[in-house]
């Protein structure tokens, strides 16, 4: 079996790693930091969520090295997607445009009381309204930041030639 260009495998790792790390951020904040996730960062979450088992296709896939390929790309793009929507909600946050959703997070199902319940024990969580920062930068814009460096780093990688170490 032919190993693979050590740019395809760094390539890989980077496109396993990154939304790995992002999600883990992502959920760490919202369960130990007790930062509810608004509408915009459910959806900033879920490319990283198909990223992952692309990535992990990409690793099945690795005594082929177009297919390991293909699905490193895939995994980029689905990176490069999240990070298009973390910097759109951080431009929501720093009031340069308006969001597109009424913005709060919904209980999940079950009866009329549970409900009703719920939906009075929900925090409202809002899209315009940064919840954390650092150095001015929010949790979105450092999603849209890393995501879209990351991308980049992958494709880049990808776009080089198979040269030996």
């Amino acid at each position: 079996m032919k190993s693979l260009p050590p740019s395809l495998a760094t390539a890989r790792m980077l496109a396993l790693l990154v939304p790995v790390a992002l999600l883990g951020g992502a959920y760490a904040s919202q369960y130990i930091g007790g930062l509810h996730p608004c509408e915009m960062c459910w959806w900033q979450r879920y490319p990283h969520m198909a990223a992952i088992p692309l990535a992990l296709l990409a690793y099945l896939a690795k005594g082929n090295a177009q297919t390991s390929r293909l699905f490193v790309m895939l995994a980029a793009i689905a990176i490069a997607i999240s990070g298009g929507i973390g910097l759109f909600h951080a431009g929501v946050e720093y009031g340069w445009w308006e969001g597109l959703t009424a913005c709060s997070t919904s209980p999940t199902s079950g009866s009329t009381a549970d409900i009703l319940q719920q939906i009075m024990a929900t925090p409202i969580t809002r899209c315009d309204v940064a919840p954390w920062s650092l150095l001015g930068i929010s949790l979105a814009g450092y999603n849209g930041l890393l995501s879209l460096g990351g991308a980049l780093a992958i494709l880049r990688l990808l776009g080089k030639k198979g040269r030996r170490a």
